[in-house]
């Protein structure tokens, strides 16, 4: 019984251990399908939730009212395998972050790209992963705000098959994104950098 209690309460610790050490970062870059894509396939991601935030319309739909909230996702990463900054430098080869209209095909306020900060820290190096993109690019202009953190309301109920969309529905998601023109536009901006 003890060798038993005591290989649970380890087993706890380990639990509790490995869930501390998970951190997150919500980032909106357009379709949350692509972003969520993108994403997930970061070595030290271990989640990637689509959803809205920003706005002020509590518990956003897709099909309902989502005015004033972004397209984002929720970024759950192991800081031990990748870093925050790390995050921001495959977040910003996977957008467009001089379109002000929307991202690729996508236009209007949900598609706008921006990072959402939940700390000084997150702030900090948010503004200078920015900055290192502004001095790439001296002759446009990068519109991506850096935003502070709200409320993240995941897509969920009758519209849950919005997460693991290119999963879950191959054939439409890479049509979906070849027609919309994502990848193409990350060559011409980004060249090799681009991860797609």
């Amino acid at each position: 019984m003890k060798k038993l209690l005591a290989l649970t309460l380890t087993l706890s610790a380990a639990f509790y251990a490995s869930t501390a050490q998970a951190d997150k970062a919500v980032l909106a870059g357009g379709c949350f399908w692509c972003m969520e894509s993108d994403f997930e396939k970061l070595a030290g991601v271990t989640d990637v939730i689509s959803g809205f935030t920003g706005g002020k319309i509590k518990n956003p739909t897709y099909n309902g009212d989502h005015r004033g909230h972004y397209e984002a996702v929720e970024i759950t990463y192991d800081p031990k395998v990748v870093s925050y900054k790390e995050i921001l430098d495959h977040y910003w080869v996977n957008i467009d972050p001089f379109d002000s209209r929307g991202q690729f095909c996508d236009k209007g306020p949900s598609y706008l790209s921006a990072i959402f900060v939940a700390n000084e820290k997150e702030q900090a190096l948010a503004l200078q992963s920015k900055q290192a993109v502004v001095a790439q690019f001296p002759n446009q202009t990068v519109v991506t705000p850096i935003l502070s953190a709200s409320t993240f309301y995941p897509i969920k109920g009758k519209e849950s098959y919005h997460q693991d969309y290119y999963k879950n529905n191959p054939i439409r998601y890479n049509t979906y994104r070849w027609r919309c023109g994502r990848d193409s536009r990350l060559e011409q901006i980004w060249g090799d950098q681009a991860t797609h």
